[in-house]
């Protein structure tokens, strides 16, 4: 377990992020995290969603388009004011994962890609026990979390070396993302009553897409909206390096692992 420090406080620092960028279209790759993980666990519309940390929409609004019952919480309101005025369809809500505003076994399936490692260790384990809560007797999670490896640990010294070129160092030690061993994580489950099913090692944004030379021919200007859409997309070389690094070192390198658990 490792805990990352920025120059910003977690809040503070998703609310910059959700008010810069636009809403989110509805995911198109199934084939890349985190739509190909949420298909793995969503087995068919015979119960409700709950996408807790649903951001900007890429996940929810896939989902809802294709007739689904999906309710989408963040803690961030301009998240939230974002997605009501796209569209008033949605079923999302200001909400705090560690406090949710539902009855008992509301929810058959429950996405939460991105939101645990937002929390301190004591919040984490309110947060899993409140998921339990909500969760149906049979039903399924799918959650991601960032990965304690030599991975992360890169990009923070990247981050941080760049904050420090920036003059942000000042106040660098705001408490921002946990990082958990599988073990870790899967304990805070288990711990609580779910059966464990998987734990993968997944991609999200390599880390040689930091740097543009390593990017798809369509990707080399940055754009989150379009990487949140397709995918953090490499170039062939690119491709190859990383490929071969998360084929000899999964553990190592990939920037994030999925959970899939049941509620025996």
């Amino acid at each position: 377990m490792r805990i990352t420090y920025r120059h910003q406080n977690n809040k503070d620092y998703w609310t910059k992020r959700w008010t810069d960028i636009p809403v989110d279209e509805a995911m198109e790759n199934d084939q890349v995290y985190p739509l190909k993980h949420a298909k793995l666990t969503v087995t068919g519309k015979d119960g409700k969603i709950l996408e807790a940390g649903c951001g900007v929409g890429r996940i929810l609004r896939y989902y809802h388009q294709n007739g689904y019952d999906i309710v989408g919480i963040d803690f961030i309101p301009e998240a939230i004011d974002k997605l009501k005025e796209i569209d008033s369809g949605l079923q999302v809500e200001v909400g705090d994962v560690t406090n949710l505003n539902f009855e008992d076994e509301t929810f058959q399936y429950f996405l939460a890609f991105g939101l645990y490692h937002n929390l301190p260790m004591d919040k984490i384990k309110e947060g899993i026990k409140e998921t339990y809560r909500v969760v149906k007797t049979g039903g399924r999670v799918c959650a991601s979390f960032r990965a304690d490896n030599i991975q992360t640990y890169i990009t923070d010294k990247h981050t941080a070396h760049k904050a420090k070129k920036s003059g942000k160092t000042s106040t660098g030690k705001e408490f921002h993302k946990m990082n958990l061993t599988r073990s870790e994580f899967s304990k805070l489950f288990s711990e609580v009553g779910f059966e464990v099913e998987d734990i993968l090692y997944v991609e999200n944004m390599p880390i040689l897409y930091k740097f543009s030379m390593f990017r798809a021919k369509n990707h080399k200007t940055f754009d989150e909206n379009l990487g949140r859409k397709e995918g953090y997309q490499l170039s062939f070389l690119g491709n190859l390096i990383q490929k071969s690094l998360i084929t000899l070192f999964p553990s190592q390198f990939c920037n994030i692992n999925i959970l899939i658990a049941q509620k025996k």
